[in-house]
């Protein structure tokens, strides 16, 4: 059974998988370079050409314009066109039910308690039981039950819309106000930046501490109604009598820009933002467990790629199995509903843990790089390569498939030494990044609990945790060392990565630190890197030192 599942909006994405293989899956914006591109026509291309007999749409609406000569969507077009018979599923209106099945499916657990934090999901209509008006809400937190081979059962699902209706039925409430993804991205709208980018408030949060300048963000668990205003259904914004707006934005457009400072309230409200929120997911987080038996949780939709939040989870909640997937943003549901579709369809009982993000498209051959113009290659070693590292060069890595989600694991990443003082803002530049933007790491898993305080855990290999150092390893790493002494840590080992592993290895034995700086190999405002050719002119258009191919042992950098 060959399904192919897409996600359009935000974040467009194409998942495909076999007899419940995910066989791969890429963000289009990637393929297009487009940032969040929202329709996945290139990635629908790759599967049609291995074949497909169905098409799941997933989204937050199954509204899809229609052609005028045929009456049919373009994503049905397009499959059609190669498959006559290719069976076409619309889950427009299951936004949260793909974003817990990606979790579940990928966690490895026979059953669990999925929760769904998400900013906007799929668009209803509902009256309550006793009659009346009608209102119109989208999904903003859902806690399901799940069980193989498709059981998704709703405990608890809450909408938002601007008109109050309370509780519709015992398993649903319609709330009126400003919900928990909504108010970060109030905050982070406030700040000056896009509200999509909740990750440059979190980031900020760390420069942040408690004011009692600020009003309460949310009290007995609820929106503050006095301070964050619904604009329904694209957010919700703060209300200028309460906090006076920001007339100027810190969008980073220009390197002049990335130096900008923050105000003592604009950190006090990113720390406040992300303190309150925490405390509130953790709140349902205990209130899901006083309700069942159930010891095993997934977490997904847009805030579980808050990896703040994730390790205060780790810390509450010590006798759980947490897992937090690495695809939690809308893109990631393209996967979730492509294996609900096989699992329903089967009724198999397989279980297929998520064990690898290397999940993109694209391969290389290598062939013919000397002809390509103005660039110089060269023939280069694990131990040469630590070298230009360990002597500050910055190196990009360019390997294998891309990685699925956000976070650069070692294949399209952009490598530096973690002990330059100095390392955050020269990269930061080169990046044309915020200065207070964070920098993750790769650690060799061998040595992860001898750096961090794990919480438990026995590796992090895709990276959803912002751990705080060992206090033995403080000062050492610097450049990947955030104010508040955390750090957003993934774990490698000879199985997961074998280049990128010998290559931390060979650093460690210059420098005795088992560490590389690890960000994604992007410029601002661009998406990942996929192809060979996308790389080089990431090069080319840089101050990037070097882009090293593992592969084929080769080592490139510009003629100058």
């Amino acid at each position: 059974m060959r399904v192919l599942g897409i996600n359009q909006g935000h974040n467009g994405s194409a998942a495909y998988v076999v007899d419940g293989e995910l066989k791969f899956y890429i963000e289009e914006e990637r393929l297009s370079r487009q940032k969040y591109d929202g329709n996945p026509f290139r990635g629908m291309l790759e599967a049609i050409k291995e074949g497909v007999d169905t098409l799941i749409i997933g989204g937050t609406s199954s509204n899809n314009p229609k052609l005028p000569w045929t009456g049919e969507d373009p994503y049905t077009a397009l499959v059609r066109k190669f498959n006559p018979k290719v069976k076409i599923i619309s889950a427009g209106e299951q936004h949260h039910k793909g974003h817990a099945a990606t979790a579940f499916y990928n966690s490895g657990f026979e059953t669990a308690i999925a929760i769904v934090i998400d900013g906007s999901g799929s668009h209803h209509t509902y009256s309550s039981e006793e009659g009346g008006n009608e209102v119109s809400g989208f999904e903003t937190e859902t806690v399901f039950s799940c069980e193989y081979p498709s059981k998704f059962e709703p405990l608890h699902k809450q909408y938002g819309t601007n008109d109050p209706m309370g509780h519709v039925s015992d398993d649903m409430e319609i709330k009126s106000g400003v919900t928990i993804v909504k108010s970060y991205e109030a905050v982070t709208n406030w700040l000056g930046f896009h509200f999509i980018e909740a990750g440059k408030t979190m980031g900020l949060s760390a420069y942040g501490g408690p004011d009692e300048s600020l009003p309460d963000f949310f009290t007995e668990g609820k929106s503050n109604k006095n301070v964050f205003i619904p604009s329904y259904p694209s957010g919700a914004y703060i209300s200028p009598d309460v906090m006076q707006k920001n007339d100027h934005s810190h969008q980073c457009q220009e390197e002049s820009t990335c130096t900008t400072e923050f105000t003592d309230l604009e950190k006090n409200a990113a720390w406040k933002i992300q303190n309150d929120t925490q405390e509130l997911v953790g709140d349902l987080i205990e209130k899901v467990l006083s309700e069942t038996d159930e010891k095993n949780v997934v977490l997904s939709g847009g805030y579980g790629l808050n990896c703040v939040a994730n390790y205060y989870f780790k810390e509450r909640f010590p006798d759980i199995n947490l897992y937090v997937d690495p695809t939690s943003h809308d893109g990631g549901t393209s996967i979730g509903i492509a294996k609900m579709v096989h699992y329903k369809e089967t009724e198999d009982t397989t279980i297929r843990p998520l064990k690898s993000l290397y999940l993109g498209v694209t391969t290389e051959t290598y062939d013919n790089l000397e002809e390509i113009e103005g660039i110089k290659v060269s023939d280069t070693s694990y131990q040469e390569v630590a070298e230009h590292l360990a002597n500050r060069k910055i190196v990009a890595i360019f390997q294998g498939r891309s990685e699925a989600g956000p976070r650069a694991l070692g294949n399209r990443s952009i490598l530096y030494d973690p002990t330059d003082v100095d390392g955050k803002s020269r990269v930061n530049k080169v990046k044309g990044r915020e200065w207070f933007r964070p920098f993750a790491g790769t650690i060799l898993k061998e040595h992860f609990d001898e750096w961090f305080e794990t919480r438990c855990l026995e590796e992090s290999p895709f990276m959803m945790y912002a751990m705080n150092l060992d206090e033995s390893k403080h000062g050492e790493v610097p450049a990947i060392t955030h104010n508040d002494g955390s750090c957003r840590i993934q774990t490698v080992d000879k199985e997961q990565n074998e280049h990128f592993y010998n290559l931390i290895s060979e650093f460690n034995k210059i420098k005795d630190i088992p560490i590389l700086f690890n960000t994604s190999f992007n410029l601002a405002g661009e998406p990942l890197v996929e192809t060979l050719e996308d790389g080089i002119e990431t090069l080319k258009k840089s101050e990037i030192d070097f882009l090293y191919l593992p592969e084929c042992n080769k080592i490139i950098n510009i003629i100058k």
